[in-house]
């Protein structure tokens, strides 16, 4: 595994030890940063279910500046850690070790928002929705941000989950990933970024 892009590009990443982990292939995190991308003037980035930390490493690479990477297990937490300092971003880093719902709720509480979340939780849970609908009723998805969610082609999402609304839906074999954007209160998607006119 490797960042594909940016300011690190082909700087080889460690996996978590073991098989609990499924990282998103190069394939698909290719595909997937060209259409939300494929670079980024700032912003902010949160990797919720981090694992290696891919998403969000990718993402700074291809110009975010800040990310703050989540996860529960101690094997995840240290390989982001390391996977920070192979690819010289440890100074624009936060890295918690936290339940997802815990952790949701500790930067709502910050006032914190993000251009960009990643949720790539193991195909086997059930709680996407109960997280999309937090992250959109304390407004952690900032105005013409992108949310992505990842779960296996047996589970199904919702097109709306409060004021998230899915933009486009995007199909790799077993592997489907939900792209939302934040809704004004009146139902029009925030202008300006918008990624509805490629469906």
């Amino acid at each position: 595994m490797r960042i594909i892009a940016g300011k690190a590009k082909g700087r080889r990443l460690k996996t978590v030890p073991g098989m609990k982990v499924r990282p998103t292939t190069d394939r698909v995190r290719e595909s997937l940063f060209q259409i939300i991308g494929p670079y980024f003037e700032g912003g902010s980035v949160l990797d919720l279910f981090a694992g290696s930390g891919s998403l969000g490493l990718e993402t700074l690479s291809r110009g975010a500046e800040r990310a703050v990477f989540v996860d529960h297990s101690p094997a995840s937490v240290e390989t982001v850690r390391k996977n920070l300092q192979v690819a010289g971003f440890a100074d624009r880093a936060e890295v918690y070790r936290r339940d997802a719902r815990a952790a949701l709720r500790i930067l709502a509480r910050r006032k914190l928002s993000f251009r960009y979340i990643f949720l790539d939780p193991p195909y086997r849970e059930t709680f996407l929705p109960e997280l999309l609908t937090y992250i959109s009723e304390h407004g952690l998805l900032e105005p013409r941000g992108v949310l992505m969610a990842e779960h296996g082609s047996a589970s199904r999402l919702q097109p709306r989950y409060n004021h998230l609304s899915r933009v486009r839906e995007l199909v790799y074999g077993q592997t489907v990933i939900h792209l939302y954007q934040r809704e004004d209160p009146g139902g029009a998607k925030d202008a300006g970024g918008s990624l509805s006119g490629e469906l």
